[in-house]
């Protein structure tokens, strides 16, 4: 168990991640990910140019006023910038809590081979102590729930949810604070009612197992999905509605001790992802900081205008900027679709 002394090291570093104004970026694609998204613009899928591009990101003049965490990948958490200073250095310079992701990726669950669940248990506590080392603070582990015929079943929903518990623990003994990510997939024709139903199964059983397993709750963040409409559902459920469904689920399911909740953009359009979440703090009247751990939805225009090409980088980072800055706003309520012209 965790003495209130590290129970409170951890709520801090949890609060300075979801400041008021902030979010946290996802930088922590895996190589084959940030390949395909690479090799759709022509870009050449090298460390260096993976190196290159984080490298624009994280050096963004500014972006410490939007940004109060950074998800990292094995590999860029052991980079360097061209000046020669560790990306960790750089981020901590600029106030910028430096996290890690631990998982390694899905397998299929044995009884429902369709579905997945998250491995990287085995040897956890070991790497967690190696990425102390290399300065991170705070750690991701995602797991992904799809909606289909007969899915997603109890025992993918318990297995998952009981696999983010146990690195949840692994993390805050190890002194690191943990992202839980039990996504549900956009994939699917499914209705929004489907996803949040199956939204609420997944976080009622994750935080059954969170408090089972004794995780303090005030010392890590939630990354969910929104409750949307499947992709290719042929009515799509309005910024409204998504707003109300998703805050109605995490009402019912999330506890008031969890200090902030940063939903994943998970393949919705920029501007879709930033006018929900802004109608989210509209309404109001929930005990978290609601706020966002976007990867897609702030990296898409950033990474098609740097395209590889160095005398890129300043318009890449002020689209970046731009993009965080309007998250930034929609965690307060105050954005509108009329400031995207501003970039």
């Amino acid at each position: 168990m965790l003495d209130q002394h590290q129970i409170a090291e951890l709520n801090k570093i949890a609060k300075a991640m979801v400041a008021p104004d902030k979010g946290i970026l996802a930088a922590d694609e895996s190589m084959p990910t940030i390949g395909k998204r690479f090799t759709s613009l022509g870009i050449e899928n090298s460390e260096e140019n993976r190196r290159a591009y984080r490298e624009t990101l994280f050096t963004t003049p500014g972006i410490e006023e939007f940004l109060g965490g950074i998800i990292l990948f094995d590999e860029t958490i052991r980079q360097k910038a061209s000046d020669g200073r560790m990306f960790t250095q750089i981020l901590q310079e600029k106030g910028i809590i430096p996290g890690i992701k631990v998982d390694q990726g899905t397998e299929p669950l044995p009884n429902s081979p369709q579905e997945k669940i998250t491995k990287g248990l085995e040897g956890l506590p070991g790497r967690l102590a190696d990425y102390v080392i290399l300065g991170a603070k705070f750690a991701k582990w995602r797991a992904v729930i799809t909606i289909g015929a007969g899915t997603p079943t109890d025992e993918c929903i318990q297995e998952n949810a009981k696999r983010l518990a146990e690195y949840a623990l692994d993390c805050q003994q190890a002194g690191i604070v943990p992202i839980v990510e039990p996504e549900v997939l956009l994939d699917g024709d499914h209705k929004s009612e489907r996803c949040e139903e199956a939204t609420t199964r997944i976080l009622k059983a994750l935080f059954a197992e969170l408090k089972n397993k004794g995780v303090a709750l005030e010392g890590l963040i939630l990354k969910p999905n929104m409750v949307l409409s499947g992709k290719d559902c042929q009515v799509q459920a309005s910024v409204k509605e998504v707003a109300e469904a998703t805050l109605r689920t995490l009402k019912v399911a999330v506890s008031a001790e969890v200090p902030g909740v940063a939903f994943l953009s998970g393949g919705q359009d920029d501007v879709l992802a930033t006018a929900r979440l802004n109608e989210m703090n509209k309404i109001g009247g929930f005990p978290w900081q609601l706020t966002f751990s976007f990867s897609r939805g702030l990296q898409n225009l950033p990474m098609k205008i740097w395209a590889g090409k160095q005398e890129n980088i300043e318009v890449a980072q002020k689209a970046f900027s731009h993009r965080a800055k309007l998250n930034s706003l929609a965690r307060q309520g105050k954005y509108s679709e009329a400031l995207e012209k501003e970039i």
